[in-house]
């Protein structure tokens, strides 16, 4: 079946879906943690198949959706509230019940006809709804075969992906009038700074100010214009390839297995040197961060609270290699610098001392040095999050499981991005979102398509 390159969508309905409960016009401070995270939206979408039941339409859906949406708002309420700025200038929550825009929509193509391995042309703006306003935007798109796609951007500020997974489950189990597993918790003391606080020295090197960003530079600018701006892709993986890099990444140099590289530190390894491949400069640095969820770190005992913790609770470690010495390392290698640099980040101390660092320097902002470094294709940087707890097969709105889901996030950073997820079929096959320049791409596609394949329909 042929792709189709180009379709239309038509908007049909567009309103705002408020909580179904009035409540209480409030401020919600973000944490120091959601004040390191920059202006920048997410998008995530699921794709559905035509319905077997003949009761079940797009309007009926619809219905269901905004319903569940509705109650569901009662408990996560700030994603019906609205960004503003506080009188120090940062950025606050006004939890107004403002609503979120729920957009109807349809799409002149097959389900088996979208280009999912190229996004940008497929999803963006077509699939996935540009947030105008408020905090989350909504579209459900139905498609010429009678599929249907729900996508969802909301502002990174207020949630992490843990927390707008969170949401989405809610949000099904709603629509099916199951029990609600998690309400969210809003507590922004379990994130507060320590009298005195204090850090490590190290958080400099991970995080900067940004009077410390550097300034624009316009043969770089000139240069990404050219053609050379990031593009995403989204390829499969298949297990036996995950556990094949697992094992490559656990051989000592006696050949001995001894299994305590993660399945992600070894594809991250397997990505670090791939990317460091496709640059001629020896001498350079290439840059590697990994997104750290810092929920298991700070539970002090009560691990119910975080959780069920909504908004932020990250950080991006990150290590530097010269490509030269990435090319020649094995993968067990390159795996052991990956564990080496993300272990003094994996910590509870850590992240108390990260929320101390914020608290030392605001109201002026503060950001992760790889997200606000400059980049150049002979000092590549890019950054891998785990998405293996995209929690697919959950949302379920009450016409079936998503064939396909993804994240979506061309987060306007020169450095790239990558987000690894496990697939609907739950047969430990892995989704990899990337958002990489052109020529990375190509490096990756070249040296490991047995690894990297595009994803088609043929795969569903």
């Amino acid at each position: 079946m042929a792709l189709k390159q180009g379709f239309e969508v038509k908007v049909t309905l567009t309103e705002v879906v408020a909580a179904v409960l009035p409540m209480q016009e409030h401020w919600l401070p973000l944490s120091n943690l959601d004040l390191l995270l920059p202006p920048v939206d997410v998008g995530v979408f699921f794709c559905y198949k035509n319905p077997s039941s003949a009761a079940t339409t797009f309007g009926s859906m619809t219905s269901a959706l905004k319903k569940a949406l509705a109650q569901t708002l009662v408990s996560y309420y700030a994603f019906a509230g609205e960004m503003v700025q506080n009188p120090s200038g940062e950025p606050e929550l006004l939890c107004n019940n403002r609503g979120v825009d729920f957009v109807e929509a349809f799409a002149d193509i097959e389900l088996r006809e979208l280009d999912l391995y190229n996004p940008d042309e497929s999803v963006e703006g077509k699939l996935v709804p540009q947030k105008e306003q408020g905090v989350l935007s909504v579209q459900a798109t139905q498609l010429k075969c009678g599929g249907l796609v729900i996508g969802c951007t909301f502002d990174h500020r207020v949630a992490d992906a843990y927390s707008a997974n969170m949401f989405l489950v809610s949000w099904a189990e709603m629509a099916q009038s199951k029990p609600v597993t998690t309400l969210p918790s809003h507590r922004r003391s379990l994130l507060s700074s320590r009298r005195p606080g204090h850090f490590d020295i190290s958080i400099n090197d991970m995080y900067m100010k940004i009077s410390q960003m550097p300034p624009p530079d316009k043969e770089l600018n000139d240069h990404i214009n050219n053609n050379q701006a990031p593009i995403s892709r989204i390829y499969y993986v298949k297990a036996e390839q995950v556990h094949q890099l697992q094992s490559l990444a656990n051989d000592d140099k006696r050949g001995s297995k001894k299994f305590v590289r993660t399945k992600l530190e070894a594809f991250t390894a397997f990505l670090w040197k791939l990317i460091a491949k496709g640059t001629d400069a020896g001498d350079k640095y290439c840059r590697l961060g990994i997104v750290v969820d810092g929920r298991t770190r700070l539970n002090d005992g009560d691990e119910s609270m975080m959780n069920k913790y909504f908004g932020n609770v990250l950080s991006i470690p990150f290590g530097e290699k010269r490509n030269k010495e990435l090319k020649e390392m094995n993968l067990s290698m390159i795996a052991d610098e990956v564990h080496n640099f993300l272990d003094g980040a994996v910590t509870r101390e850590h992240f108390l001392g990260l929320i101390d660092y914020v608290e030392a320097h605001r109201p002026e902002p503060a950001f992760s040095r790889i997200y606000g470094s400059k980049v150049t294709r002979e000092e590549p940087a890019f950054v891998v999050s785990s998405g293996q707890q995209f929690p697919i097969r959950k949302i379920d709105f009450g016409w079936g499981v998503p064939v396909f889901g993804s994240y979506h996030f061309p987060w306007g950073a020169q450095s790239g991005f990558v987000m690894p997820m496990p697939c609907a079929s739950g047969n430990g096959d892995w989704i990899v979102y990337m958002h990489l320049r052109q020529e990375q791409i190509e490096v990756i596609e070249l040296n490991a398509p047995h690894v990297f394949r595009p994803f088609s329909h043929d795969y569903l």
